[in-house]
């Protein structure tokens, strides 16, 4: 099956540029393209693909907002666009849902790559990139209040802990098992059991639940 995807982006050029390198693939299918957030949450609606490309700053209703409706609704990962490296909206978008970013002038080996991986479920940032990037952000005094509280994390065990602690580092499954000295398929349950009892999407969810409920804090040791 292919992955159906809606690009959602206020410049024409860009949609028709990212549209024509992801439908050239023989496994992605652009179902829908959207100029602004609201035309994106409707695309998403009507059309349920499994990945909406998603630009951070959108006219009628911005991709914060549109990211947090389509993820609230269903199974479709968000990927969104940005102009800058570290974008101030880039926290923000992560908190409601999204399970990465792209720069706009992402590589087109780059773009069909993201798509895929965010589209079999995992994140798009790599590990040491996603603790660098929520780091910043969770560091500032300004930061929302945290979705998930320490006293939530009394649902886990010592070990899923451990292994929350872990991801919030940066560390690959093969990385964790290797700290502690368990299998990786051990690590892959530890991993699933954290996301199933704190309500999270991904690791970069997980990473940011670290970091808010204080188990992480900006500056911890590796």
């Amino acid at each position: 099956m292919s992955v159906r995807v809606v690009v959602a982006d206020d410049q024409e050029l860009v949609r028709a540029g990212f549209g024509m390198i992801l439908d050239a693939q023989p496994d992605i299918e652009v179902v829908a393209e959207a100029g602004d957030g609201a035309q994106a949450v409707a695309a998403v609606r009507e059309h349920q693909p499994d990945v909406l490309l998603l630009d951070i700053r959108m006219p009628v209703m911005d991709g914060i907002e549109a990211a947090r409706l389509v993820c609230a609704d269903g199974s479709c990962r968000v990927i969104m666009l940005t102009t800058f490296d570290l974008d101030d909206y880039v926290y923000d978008a992560l908190r409601a849902g999204a399970s990465g970013f792209l720069l706009k002038d992402v590589r087109r080996d780059d773009l069909v790559h993201a798509v895929r991986v965010v589209a079999a479920g995992q994140s798009l940032l790599a590990p040491a990139i996603t603790t660098k990037l929520i780091a910043e952000f969770t560091s500032r005094a300004t930061r929302p209040a945290g979705q998930v509280s320490p006293e939530r994390l009394t649902a886990l065990t010592a070990r899923e802990r451990e292994t929350l602690r872990l991801i919030a580092r940066g560390l690959s499954n093969a990385e964790i098992a290797q700290a502690m000295v368990v299998s990786e398929h051990t690590v892959k349950t530890h991993v699933s059991n954290v996301l199933t009892k704190l309500g999270l999407r991904d690791r970069v969810q997980a990473v940011i639940a670290a970091y808010e409920s204080g188990l992480t804090v900006p500056g911890d040791p590796d």
